[in-house]
Parts: structure tokens; sequence; C-alpha cells
């Protein structure tokens, strides 16, 4: 168990300062930049757990209605990939954090959809008021981080339409795929100290609009 506490953060921002990110892809600049917070709180459990939030996008949504996400969105024109993780976190769940609550930031993720996600890590005070905007967020949840890192959280499956292998992840009966599975994934993988690549892992077909 990893509980919400300095502790935890310290071991967190070590992690994240050790993660070496991939260079930059060659077709980068061709895809429109995003990023998302993968921000983390307290379980709000018993047992003091410390967790990442997840949500569930509104109905209402032009885009990708419906389906579950780290908080973020596009970046506005010069606004940096932190910048716009801690505005859309704020925007989506009131969670307003300043730029020192950011503990890395993990590789960028290419999506069939035209963007370049870049994965902010950041830690939130415990007990945060959270306060999802309707028009934006469906539901809010809190994964224990415990929940990610289990043996069967996730698995790969393949597709027709791809020689790439699709990413699952495994929560309460449900799947979330990619990019936010893969997103959590490479997370994990940090946590246990290990830098390993996520870009190629695909998306079903109905994300890929």
């Amino acid at each position: 168990m990893r509980p919400f506490n300095d502790t935890t953060r310290r071991n967190i921002a070590s992690r994240c300062a050790a993660f070496t990110r991939a260079p930059a892809e060659a077709t980068a600049p061709a895809l429109k930049q995003a990023a998302v917070a993968i921000a983390l709180t307290d379980a709000g459990n018993a047992a003091s757990e410390t967790a990442l939030l997840l949500t569930l996008r509104a109905p209402g949504l032009r885009s990708h209605r419906g389906q579950w996400a780290l908080p973020g969105g596009r970046c506005d024109e010069g606004e940096t990939p932190v910048a716009a993780a801690l505005r859309e976190l704020h925007e989506e769940l009131g969670l307003e954090l300043a730029p020192d609550a950011v503990l890395g930031l993990l590789d960028d993720y290419p999506t069939r959809s035209g963007y370049l996600i870049t994965p902010v890590v950041v830690w939130a005070a415990a007990g945060a008021a959270i306060s999802p905007n309707p028009a934006e967020v469906a539901s809010v949840h809190r994964i224990a981080l415990d929940t990610i890192e289990r043996e069967d959280a996730f698995d790969f499956t393949a597709i027709p339409e791809s020689r790439r292998r699709v990413i699952r992840f495994h929560h309460n009966g449900r799947l979330i795929h990619a990019p936010t599975a893969a997103m959590i994934y490479q997370f994990r993988e940090v946590l246990d100290g290990r830098d390993t690549r996520v870009a190629e892992l695909e998306q079903p077909v109905f994300a890929w609009k």
C-alpha cells in the first residue's frame, strides 16, 4: 500500500525524476499538443491510500463523449503542457494547484485522433475539494495506486485493424482503453522504476476519431 503522505510524495517525485522521457518523434509537429494530469490525492478510504483521479467524460461533449479519461485537454496557443494540465484540472475538477505540485512528466502519447498528449504527474493536498464541471465531467473516480499495480490490472489484445497491441485496464468490471490506459500503465511502470515505452500501444477503433 502507498499511504497518502509526504514520504510517498517524495518517493514518487524521485521515481519521476529518474524517468528518462522518450525523444520527440519526427511526426510530432503535425499533431495538436495536449496535456493530461495524473493527479494524485487521498483515496478517501480508511486506509488513507494514495489514488489517482479518473473521470468519465460528459455525454454532451463533441468528441470522446462518455469515455474514461484523465483530466486534461488541448494546449492553448503558447501554453506549456504543464500549464495546460493545471488549467484543465481546475476547469474540470475545480482543483487549483501551483506549479510546485508537479512531480514530473511522462512520455508523450500520439493519438489516432491527431493529438500528442503529455502526461503531467501532480500532487494534490489531502482532502482537496473536488467539484466536477458537469459540462465536461459525468463522474470522477479515485483509483488507489494499489489497483493499478495489481498483476491482472492490465492486459493486451489484438484487433484486425492494426498490428499493434491494444492495451486494456481492468477496473471494477469495466475496460479502460488507450490513450488513458497506456498513460496509467506507464505511470505504474515508473512507480516500479522501469522506463517502459507505451507510444506503440494501440487504441480501440472507436477512439480513432
